[in-house]
């Protein structure tokens, strides 16, 4: 059965369930607005414990990271995940789990060559891509500068 482009689309479309967009979009709004209420909710609380603005968000960022951490290992932010879709993904809980759901996949090849190794499949990328972006930009800032005569 030769089957061309336009009559491929029409068998996807006949096929496709109705995806429930406000739904998902409700679901979303509902569980990332928590995550960010709780990390702001978090922020006050360690500014009332004593620490200045900029210490207590890198303390919201630690704890939300260890916290999904934590969800991931055991299993329980993936079915978040799956309720809120990129609720869950948008705020720095995201960026966790999807460090640690590598990790955890092949912890049953050991500590060093499963866990350890994965860990970084995703975080690689992003810190190889950060840390050129950043030398990228000093160097384009420098040049700026020396232009100007500073």
């Amino acid at each position: 059965m030769k089957m061309g482009p336009k009559e491929y689309q029409q068998l996807v479309q006949n096929k496709a369930k109705p995806s429930p967009l406000w739904r998902d979009m409700a679901a979303a709004f509902v569980v990332g607005g928590g995550i960010c209420a709780g990390g702001q909710g978090l922020s006050n609380l360690y500014q009332y414990w004593g620490l200045d603005r900029q210490t207590a968000g890198m303390a919201v960022s630690i704890t939300l990271i260890v916290l999904a951490a934590i969800l991931t290992g055991v299993g329980l932010f993936d079915k978040a995940a799956k309720f809120a879709g990129a609720g869950t993904l948008v705020p720095i809980t995201g960026f966790a789990n999807a460090m640690v759901s590598p990790a955890m996949e092949f912890k049953s090849e050991g500590m060093v060559t499963g866990t350890a190794a994965k860990l970084f499949v995703i975080a690689g990328p992003v810190l190889v891509f950060g840390i050129s972006a950043s030398v990228v930009y000093g160097v384009i800032l420098w040049a700026v500068g020396f232009l100007q005569g500073g």
